[in-house]
């Protein structure tokens, strides 16, 4: 099943018009934003509603090296996501006395505060203040026959596929059993020798990674970084696509993050002028037909066509 998704994306820029290649980058994107906020939230039990801040400071490090330092767009990413796994560590540490909606809570500060902090006057020579950065976009390298839009397109696949794959092997791990067994019973795990403030922390730090690097792609892929682009509706966007893809399932990503992208159009599209409330309409009636997301749609389809066959017959 992977590889067919694998595939189909692969050939969909050839068939696809740059507008509609730049969408699906987009879509990579978020998924790999919202990847990054799985692992938090569905494998270690921890809230975030803070997500976009980390989005805005990988896709600032992105521009900040870029346009400032002549570094390569490709560089940029690493880059971008050990920033972000520091501060998401960071943050992880005073934040492991919170629980639940105090957490949450304070993830909401984190994403209202930063685009703030973005504007201020002392940083406003690195960041731009309010008019931002503009970045240019790649050319395809080696000579490649792509144009600028279909080659992000495939630099961006391939660096989902490889974070995907990371993310597989950590959750199967050691490590991600031990995040696991924090998120179902925490006195357990401690009673167990799991050290649970550092995996905790770990957590966000790794989460922050995963998203800090969408966020440096993201920012390639727009040309443009501003604090304005990463308001508090990012955050929500992202965990709206996790509850949509489904908490604790890998593969929903790439749905959750386009319902993200395309939902929203075609509620304008049906109303441009009660769009939010379309989109509000189409949410409750996602979440009430399928409370647990696409992961639940694809457990009970593996189940009643997989493990049993068409017929009901094991």
């Amino acid at each position: 099943m992977t590889l067919l998704v694998v595939a189909a994306l692969a050939l969909a820029p050839l068939v696809l018009k740059n507008f509609f290649v730049f969408q699906l980058t987009m879509v990579l994107v978020y998924a790999i934003a919202i990847l990054g906020l799985n692992l938090l939230t569905g494998f270690s039990g921890q809230f975030s509603l803070g997500h976009g801040a980390f989005y805005a400071i990988g896709a600032y490090t992105s521009a900040i090296l870029m346009e400032h330092f002549g570094v390569g767009y490709a560089w940029t990413l690493p880059a971008a996501g050990a920033v972000c796994f520091v501060a998401g560590f960071l943050f992880g540490l005073p934040a492991l006395r919170l629980e639940g909606v105090y957490l949450a809570l304070a993830t909401f500060a984190l994403a209202v505060a930063t685009p703030q902090f973005l504007k201020l006057g002392p940083f406003e020579g690195w960041t731009g203040g309010v008019q931002g950065i503009v970045i240019v976009k790649p050319d395809a390298p080696f000579g490649l026959p792509l144009s600028q839009d279909q080659w992000l397109f495939y630099f961006t696949l391939a660096a989902g596929a490889a974070l995907y794959a990371a993310a597989r092997n950590i959750v199967a791990s050691r490590s991600g059993r031990a995040l696991m067994a924090i998120r179902d019973n925490p006195i357990a795990a401690r009673s167990m020798g799991v050290d649970t403030a550092l995996f905790k922390s770990l957590a966000f730090g790794l989460s922050a990674f995963y998203t800090g690097v969408a966020g440096a792609l993201g920012a390639i892929v727009v040309q443009f970084v501003a604090p304005d682009s990463f308001t508090f509706p990012l955050s929500v966007s992202l965990f709206v696509g996790l509850v949509v893809g489904g908490v604790g399932w890998l593969p929903g990503a790439l749905i959750g993050a386009a319902f993200v992208m395309f939902i929203p159009n075609v509620a304008e599209h049906l109303s441009k002028g009660l769009s939010g409330a379309v989109y509000g309409v189409l949410l409750i009636l996602i979440i009430t037909l399928a409370p647990s997301g696409a992961a639940g749609l694809y457990q009970r389809f593996k189940h009643r066509f997989i493990k049993t066959g068409p017929n009901g017959k094991a």
